[in-house]
């Protein structure tokens, strides 16, 4: 957990400061990264370090104002990951299927569009905000420990079940329909648009090569989102909804549930570290900051990275960039 914490904070910290030092990084899809890398950041420094004290200490040492802040940070943070990236996925698909007509997603749209993700998510974090309790419970050698909840004992085992019923829909099963949809039809264009090239071209055109790189990056997004988030829901489910759950949670459902754990917030590292796979620009601005590789800036990448979100005047640029554009446009998409 702490490697995740220390990896966590210094890629989304960094992706913060490059967005923050460098204008030419401030472009329609990058508002998107920004507003995910925020809330990672967020869901890094309020809710690891507090909730990871569950599984180290025996009892809630914090009191109840850092419950209800942990608790409601955590689903404003996971809330805002989770509905930035379905509305990038979107953003990639428009970008890659219609590379013109996507042009209507000015800027100022797309901030008014995280501004309301943002809103969204704290609308759906009120109710941790307002009913997280710290409550006692007995070991088994008759010991009474404290500890954080989200669910009031008054409320009794409906507000819980449906409670976890819809974290479950709107923070990963409708979220990841939405996603797992846009990226099949983004590597369907994109193999249909390959099949379509003259038969001469094929297998000599970076074009070519960088389709079917964009298509295996965007199916193993998918799938790396799958595997984050589907331990801790499904025993949120199994906990909550099947009727012998707490006389049979034993070591194996609590291992099931710390890897759960680790795997939701391991995810908030992934995106970083994808961009610095992916992105000449990204990588180049991590290696300065946090490698001290103090590179030499190449004017002719940051106009080519610029040339991929940029309206359609650029065409007026010289064919020496526009050599550039279909590497830059792998990256950036």
């Amino acid at each position: 957990m702490a490697v995740i914490f220390l990896v966590g904070v210094l890629g989304n910290g960094t992706l913060v400061l490059i967005f923050i030092r460098h204008r030419t990084m401030r472009n329609v899809p990058n508002t998107y990264i920004l507003s995910l890398a925020l809330g990672d950041l967020l869901i890094m420094v309020n809710c690891i370090p507090f909730t990871s004290t569950l599984y180290t200490l025996e009892s809630w040492p914090y009191g109840e104002f850092v419950c209800k802040l942990s608790e409601a940070t955590k689903d404003v943070s996971v809330g805002v990951s989770v509905f930035t990236l379905t509305a990038l996925s979107a953003e990639r698909y428009c970008a890659i299927v219609n590379p013109i007509r996507r042009h209507i997603s000015t800027k100022p749209l797309t901030v008014v569009t995280a501004g309301c993700i943002w809103i969204l998510s704290i609308l759906l974090a009120l109710p941790a905000a307002i009913f997280a309790n710290i409550r006692q419970a007995n070991t088994s050698d008759d010991r009474i420990i404290d500890y954080c909840s989200p669910f009031p004992e008054e409320f009794g085992p409906t507000y819980q079940k449906s409670n976890v019923l819809i974290k479950f829909l709107a923070f990963y099963a409708v979220p990841l329909c939405v996603i797992a949809a846009f990226y099949i039809l983004m590597a369907r264009h994109l193999v249909l648009s390959t099949r379509n090239m003259p038969g001469e071209l094929q297998g000599q055109s970076n074009q070519v090569k960088a389709r079917k790189k964009v298509a295996k990056m965007v199916l193993a997004f998918v799938i790396i989102f799958i595997v984050c988030f589907l331990p801790y829901h499904t025993f949120m489910l199994w906990f909550h909804f099947y009727e012998n759950s707490h006389s049979e949670y034993n070591h194996f459902w609590h291992a099931y549930r710390i890897i759960g754990f680790c795997l939701s917030y391991l995810n908030s590292c992934i995106n970083p570290i994808a961009l610095y796979c992916v992105s000449k620009a990204f990588r180049k601005h991590f290696n300065r900051y946090l490698l001290c590789w103090f590179v030499r800036s190449s004017p002719v990448d940051e106009i080519s990275m610029n040339h991929i979100y940029s309206s359609t005047r650029n065409h007026r640029q010289s064919s020496v960039l526009t050599s550039h554009y279909s590497i830059a446009h792998s990256e950036k998409t």
